[in-house]
């Protein structure tokens, strides 16, 4: 004798389930924009504290509002000067992140093409790695006079010194995740008749490419973090420059100013690439 239970659900479960997860989405957007909104006013606050508090100077501690009336100056043309050294924030913003695009593309192109290449060819990885490794551990400082003694001060030290900062993030994840592919993947193509090529397109790049795209991430954050650096010389426009400039006055709210703009911008970007990676990679994490 056969029994039958009948599993499916009454509008009445239906109804809780539905509110179940409604009352679950709450707590997951109160995490995403509630918690952070809440840290951000804590910090306002003991930012307040500090300034008010008298401990500090102004030079080392503005207020808030004093750094507020920066970012409008800087923004804005006011009793007759335009921005900060004739040029407005956000012009400023553009030619770095002309800069940092143009430095990135090149530096993680150049490193995931070597990355797949290390990965795919052992001997090649040895001779290249101990280099890679050498160059990722160099702060962009080490490195940028002598750009500038070779490339002089205008574009080229800057972009060039922003592409090595992107290069080794990128080579090595790449060359991590092409190493990692598992053997009986690119044994099975094989066996059914696929081409080298083949095994790179089909097999390789969409196994290597969740850990490829931590890597651009990665070498994105390490060029934005050299920015600076490579804005020394003939910075301005840009934040680097505005931001070098500015200290060399001790002009701390303007210091301010840029380092927020760098900060606020970097955010932008990793959610535009997190974003990305979520199209591009949708299977990640779920096999």
């Amino acid at each position: 004798m056969s029994v039958f239970v009948d599993v499916t659900p009454s509008g009445a479960s239906r109804a809780a389930a539905g509110d179940s997860a409604a009352a679950s989405r709450w707590p997951r957007w109160l995490s995403r924009v509630g918690l952070p909104l809440v840290s951000l006013l804590v910090f306002f606050a003991l930012w307040q504290g500090a300034a008010a508090s008298g401990i500090w100077n102004q030079t080392f501690v503005p207020f808030p509002s004093t750094v507020w009336r920066a970012f409008v100056d800087v923004s804005t043309t006011h009793d007759g000067v335009r921005g900060y050294a004739g040029y407005l924030l956000w012009e400023h913003l553009y030619m770095t992140l002309r800069r940092v695009l143009v430095g990135v593309v090149v530096g993680v192109v150049a490193g995931v093409l070597l990355g797949l290449v290390m990965g795919s060819i052992p001997w090649v990885r040895s001779v290249l790695e101990p280099w890679l490794t050498f160059l990722r551990a160099l702060p962009p400082l080490a490195y940028f006079f002598l750009l500038v003694i070779w490339l002089g001060i205008d574009e080229a030290p800057k972009i060039t010194l922003l592409a090595l900062a992107a290069l080794p993030p990128a080579a090595v994840a790449t060359t991590a995740a092409v190493v990692a592919v598992p053997v009986s993947l690119v044994e099975a193509a094989r066996a059914l008749g696929a081409t080298r090529r083949d095994v790179v397109r089909d097999i390789v790049v969409p196994s290597a490419l969740p850990e490829t795209f931590t890597g651009i991430r990665l070498a994105v954050g390490m060029a934005y973090s050299s920015v600076v650096a490579a804005e020394l010389f003939n910075g301005i426009p840009g934040i680097g420059g505005l931001v070098k400039d500015a200290s060399n006055y001790n002009n701390t709210p303007v210091v301010l100013v840029g380092i927020f703009a760098i900060g606020f911008s970097g955010l932008v970007i990793d959610g535009f690439l997190r974003s990305l990676e979520r199209r591009a990679v949708p299977w990640r994490g779920k096999v």
